[in-house]
């Protein structure tokens, strides 16, 4: 677990709490954080971890193609994709979009929703984890939806107080609350993960069967931190303290490939991630991704995908019409 808690640190994550919720059933809205929402606390992220916190009642939560979740008071719930959800107190409401109903905080505190119909009340904080990486490796082996019960377990029981006493102060206008709050998200979002990978089986993945032994594990936190940095087998095998030939050998026979090869994977994979889900020229994804020249990284490109960059956003963009 050590190697997955590198990755996450390595991803420098920032964020915020931007909003407290009260509804009372019935109630029923869609939810996305957008960029804008996290524009108080931090430049706009590249990518956004969603979270939603049950300070007090229950909900359902609902994201495209899966069944609706229950959520508890000290329940966690985290979208490390961002993906559009409905929170609800019943499942055969019509949803409202959920910034239409925000009002903003009083002398710039956090921003507020009171919605429903007066019944059965609950509470909840939202807020956001961000990255300046658009696309990452472990997260797309990540589920949709996270669910963490705060109190669920030693290791958290530290955390969830933590959390509780922070909501607190915010409830009282402490204005240094919500990046405590943002901080211990940090914190809750690293126990989700490791309980997640903790109780699956082994997956059919070489990020997951990296992450499973310690040496490339450590490699793989490294590589995914640091992905533009431009890494040699030599460094890698240095960082960890091993021989080039014995780090070079188990990495390949644990992930399939030699380690500079899967670098090249990575880098390409994050690339077309980009080229498909942002705006951002050529030349910034070349340098995002680790290339000095926007050549390079063409040749590199077209070698992999067997079209350049250019025109492989193109006919994605075509596809999608």
């Amino acid at each position: 677990m050590d190697a997955l808690l590198d990755i996450v640190r390595a991803m420098r994550l920032t964020g915020g709490v931007f909003l407290e919720a009260e509804f009372t059933a019935p109630w029923c809205i869609s939810s996305k954080i957008a960029p804008e929402d996290c524009r108080p606390f931090t430049p706009e992220p590249r990518h956004i971890i969603g979270f939603h916190y049950i300070t007090a009642g229950r909900c359902l939560l609902k994201v495209d193609g899966q069944q609706p979740m229950v959520v508890e008071r000290g329940q966690l719930i985290v979208l490390p994709r961002n993906d559009e959800h409905v929170l609800a107190s019943a499942s055969n409401l019509r949803p409202v979009n959920s910034h239409h109903l925000i009002q903003p905080g009083p002398d710039g505190g956090l921003a507020r929703i009171v919605y429903g119909g007066g019944g059965e009340p609950t509470q909840i904080l939202c807020g956001f984890l961000g990255s300046d990486v658009p696309y990452n490796a472990f997260i797309a082996l990540l589920p949709n939806v996270l669910k963490l019960d705060a109190a669920d377990g030693a290791s958290a029981i530290w955390i969830e107080s933590n959390f509780r006493f922070a909501a607190r102060e915010l409830a009282r206008g402490r204005a240094h609350s919500p990046a405590i709050l943002a901080k211990l998200a940090e914190l809750l979002f690293m126990e989700a993960v490791r309980r997640y990978f903790t109780s699956q089986p082994p997956l059919d993945s070489s990020l997951a069967a990296g992450m499973r032994d310690p040496i490339v594990g450590r490699a793989l936190g490294l590589i995914h931190g640091q992905i533009a940095r431009r890494w040699t087998t030599e460094d890698l095998a240095r960082e960890i303290a091993l021989s080039r030939s014995a780090f070079a050998e188990r990495f390949t026979r644990v992930i399939g490939e030699p380690p500079m090869r899967y670098i090249v994977r990575q880098r390409l994979e994050q690339a077309s991630a980009q080229l498909k889900e942002s705006a951002d020229s050529i030349a910034q994804i070349a340098y995002d991704v680790g290339y000095e020249s926007e050549v390079a990284f063409n040749r590199a490109f077209r070698r992999e995908y067997g079209v350049p960059p250019a025109a492989w956003r193109r006919g994605h963009a075509a596809r999608q019409v």
